[in-house]
C-alpha cells in the first residue's frame, strides 16, 4: 500500500513539473527577449572608455557592440519622436521642446562616438571587418540624418554646447596652449641646464672647448628629452610604449647606421683626447683649413679661400692630424741664396740684422742664421726665426721683403739657376 502511493506521488510531481516547464517555454515563445545592458556604462567619460574596454574579449566587445547599437537606437529614437513633437507645437511647448531636443541630440552624438571606440576595439582584438561594418554604416547614417535634419539654430546650439562642454572647443584649446606653454618652459629649463653645465666646466682645466660644447649639448637634449617624457605622462600618453618602442627600434636604428655610429665613436675620440680645438690651423684627411666647429659625426674647416669642407670624423682619426697653430709660438722657416762671388759674411750679418731688429721676433728661442748649402747656382742660407703663431706670416712676410731690400742696398746678388756650357770645336780634317 505505501509502495503505491509513494509512486503515485513521484507521477504526480513529474507531471506537474513537466506542465511547468511546457508553460514557461510558452511564455518565453510570447515575450520579447530585453536587450543586452552595456558592461561599460553610458554615463563613463570618454578617457576611461579605452580603460574600460581593455580587460574585455573580442566575444565580449561583440556583445557590447550590440547593446551599445540598442542604446544608439533608443536614444535615436527619443531624438525622433520629439522632433516629430516639434513639428506639430507651437508657441511654448515649441520653444520648450526646441530646448530639450539639443541635450539630447548631443546625448546621441556623445553615445555615437562610445559606439566607435567599442567597434574600434573589437576590431583591434581581431574583430571580423564584415561584421563590424553595419555597425559602422548605422553610425554613419545616424549622424548624417543628424546633420540634416537639424536646422540652424539646432547647429549652433549643439556648437556652442560642443564649444563649452568637457571635451569641446574651449577645453581642447587650453589643452593645446598647455602643451605650448609647456614646450617653452622645457626648452628655456634645457637652455639654463645647458648654460650651467658649460659655466661648470669651464672651471674645469685642460678641457678642450669640443668636449664642453658636446657636454653641454648632451645636457640639453637630456633635459628636453626628460621633460617632454613628463609632459607626455601629464597628459595620459603611454611612457612605457614609448620607451619599448624606442628600444625596439635601437637595435635596427644601430644596424642601418654603422658608418654614422663609426663617425661618432671617432668624434668622441677627437673630443677626449683633443688633438685640436675650434680655431686651429690644422692639416687633416689632406684638407688644410681653419677648425670652425666639431660635431659627433663631422669636423667642419674653412681654407684659407673661404672654402667650407666638412670631413667625416672616422676620416679624421684615422689620418695623420698635423695641428700647425696648436702650440703658443711657431718656427718661421725661410731659405735665401745668394750668388758665389759674393761676400758670405756680409749676408749672414744682414739676416741677422733683419730678424733681431724684428719687433714680432721672439728673443727665445733664439734665431738661427746658418750657410746651409751650396747649391747648384747659389750659396743657401737658412733663417730662422721664431715668433708667436698669430704673428707667423706677418714675420714670414716682412722678412722675406726686408732682407731682399737689404741685399738690393748692399750689392748681395741673389742669383737665377744657371748653368755653365762648354763649347768643344773638333778639326774636320782629322778623321774620327
Amino acid at each position: 500500500m505505501n509502495q503505491t502511493i509513494k509512486t503515485a506521488w513521484i507521477a504526480a510531481l513529474v507531471s506537474f513539473s513537466l506542465a511547468t516547464g511546457s508553460a514557461w517555454s510558452a511564455e518565453d515563445k510570447s515575450t520579447p527577449k530585453a536587450p543586452p545592458v552595456p558592461v561599460v556604462a553610458p554615463d563613463t567619460p570618454d578617457e576611461e572608455i579605452a580603460l574600460r574596454l581593455s580587460p574585455l574579449t573580442k566575444d565580449d566587445l561583440a556583445q557590447e557592440a550590440q547593446a551599445w547599437l540598442g542604446v544608439l537606437k533608443a536614444r535615436t529614437q527619443e531624438v525622433v519622436d520629439m522632433r516629430i513633437a516639434l513639428q506639430k507645437a507651437t508657441g511654448a511647448d515649441a520653444d520648450r521642446l526646441q530646448e530639450a531636443l539639443a541635450p539630447l541630440a548631443a546625448q546621441r552624438r556623445e553615445i555615437s562616438g562610445k559606439l566607435s571606440s567599442v567597434l574600434d576595439a573589437w576590431e583591434a582584438k581581431g574583430g571580423d571587418p564584415k561584421e563590424i561594418a553595419p555597425y559602422r554604416q548605422y553610425v554613419q547614417a545616424v549622424y548624417a540624418e543628424q546633420i540634416k535634419a537639424a536646422g540652424f539654430a539646432a547647429i549652433w546650439t549643439q556648437f556652442v554646447n560642443w564649444l563649452f562642454s568637457a571635451e569641446g572647443g574651449l577645453a581642447l584649446l587650453i589643452k593645446i596652449l598647455v602643451v605650448l606653454a609647456a614646450l617653452v618652459v622645457l626648452w628655456s629649463v634645457a637652455k639654463i641646464v645647458s648654460m650651467l653645465v658649460r659655466r661648470a666646466l669651464s672651471r674645469v682645466p685642460n678641457m678642450s672647448n669640443l668636449l664642453k660644447n658636446f657636454v653641454a649639448s648632451v645636457a640639453y637634449w637630456i633635459t628636453i628629452g626628460a621633460g617632454l617624457l613628463i609632459v607626455l605622462a601629464a597628459f595620459g600618453a603611454n611612457i612605457a610604449g614609448v620607451l619599448a618602442l624606442v628600444g625596439g627600434a635601437s637595435f635596427i636604428i644601430a644596424f642601418a647606421m654603422q658608418n654614422t655610429l663609426s663617425n661618432f665613436a671617432a668624434g668622441l675620440m677627437i673630443m677626449i683626447y683633443k688633438p685640436f680645438d675650434v680655431g686651429n690651423y690644422v692639416t687633416v684627411g689632406g684638407v688644410s683649413g681653419t677648425v670652425k666647429e666639431v660635431s659627433l659625426v663631422s669636423t667642419t674647416v674653412t681654407t684659407p679661400d673661404n672654402q667650407i669642407i666638412i670631413i667625416p670624423n672616422s676620416n679624421v682619426w684615422g689620418s695623420v692630424i698635423t695641428n700647425v697653430t696648436g702650440s703658443d709660438t711657431r718656427r718661421v722657416d725661410l731659405v735665401f741664396g745668394i750668388g758665389y762671388q759674393d761676400d758670405a759674411q756680409t749676408a749672414q750679418r744682414i739676416m741677422e740684422e733683419v730678424i733681431t731688429q724684428h719687433p714680432q721676433v721672439l728673443k727665445e728661442p733664439a734665431p738661427v742664421v746658418r750657410l746651409h748649402e751650396l747649391g747648384e747656382s747659389s750659396v743657401n742660407f737658412v733663417c730662422r726665426p721664431w715668433t708667436k703663431t698669430s704673428d707667423y706670416w706677418a714675420v714670414y712676410w716682412d722678412v722675406t721683403r726686408q732682407v731682399k731690400e737689404r741685399f738690393d742696398a748692399e750689392g748681395v746678388s741673389i742669383p737665377f739657376p744657371q748653368r755653365d756650357v762648354h763649347l768643344y770645336t773638333v778639326d774636320a780634317k782629322k778623321p774620327a
